[in-house]
């Protein structure tokens, strides 16, 4: 459907020259985010051009948008739309307006469509990545025995995620902060790690360090997250000086998400101890 600012356009585009021509190409230039998507939606068909919306809507930081759009195919066989589905539902829950009960409802709801991404398409890497991300975000609903239980399954997922797209930096960030929650795991975790596994997971500061500039060699400044946790290891590993760079580019990173908002207001926290 096109939008109506363009309709205007088109009703008002004369034969040949004129005022009303000039009229259209300003609101045509006003616009040119909006023209721009359609030129490259208009030979798509239409499940690909839902897609595109998505991903549109997922760059401008449209949460609920984007998820009403996307649950209108919740339907869907197809790994693309699953796996945003669950993207999406993640992000809504993840709102700061989103009452308990719901952010739990709709926990599940992003880890039932990416299980489903992945039962449709197991070489879609971006199934694997959402699998891992929520089957993480479930065991926090289901105790620290299951979060811990699970989580050689979410490095297997992510280690997938990356051997199928070995320049996705989001798979290599969420890989570093599983070894970032790891090496920061408290003593009575690691008693219980031990209890389900015979090796239980271990990692270091500086392995989830080399994840974290991996990430950022491959998409530089892709993500605020990645810079905060950048400060963050190199808080925990003494380097004052690195630790207050990434946190400061942490802290100026545009805050167009709420976890943006929340990354800014954790980064600006650290810089005052790190005084």
């Amino acid at each position: 459907q096109v939008p109506i600012i363009l309709r205007q356009c088109v009703a008002r585009a004369p034969a040949a020259g004129g005022t009303a021509q000039k009229h259209t190409l300003a609101l045509l230039a006003a616009h040119e985010d909006m023209v721009l998507l359609l030129y490259l939606t208009a030979s798509l068909c239409p499940a690909q051009e839902v897609l595109e919306q998505a991903d549109y809507l997922y760059s401008c930081g449209e949460t609920q948008k984007l998820h009403q759009l996307l649950v209108r195919h919740k339907d869907s066989d197809d790994a693309e739309f699953l796996w945003r589905l669950a993207r999406g539902s993640r992000d809504l829950a993840l709102l700061s307006s989103i009452s308990a009960d719901e952010k739990k409802r709709l926990t599940y709801e992003a880890f039932d469509y990416a299980k489903k991404a992945l039962e449709k398409n197991q070489a879609c890497f971006a199934a694997h990545k959402w699998f891992a991300i929520c089957l993480s975000d479930v065991g926090d609903y289901e105790g620290i025995k299951v979060k811990i239980g699970n989580s050689y399954t979410i490095r297997n997922h992510l280690e997938q995620a990356i051997e199928l797209n070995p320049k996705d930096a989001t798979s290599i960030h969420i890989l570093g902060y599983w070894c970032f929650a790891f090496a920061e795991l408290a003593w009575y975790q690691r008693k219980v790690a031990a209890v389900i596994f015979a090796s239980p997971p271990t990692a270091t500061y500086e392995e989830a360090l080399a994840f974290f500039l991996k990430a950022e060699e491959v998409d530089p400044n892709f993500y605020s997250k990645n810079l905060l946790m950048l400060g963050k290891s190199y808080m925990m590993l003494s380097d004052v000086k690195r630790a207050a760079l990434w946190l400061a580019k942490a802290r100026d990173y545009p805050a167009v998400t709420e976890e943006d908002k929340q990354v800014h207001k954790e980064a600006l926290e650290l810089l005052k101890k790190l005084g």
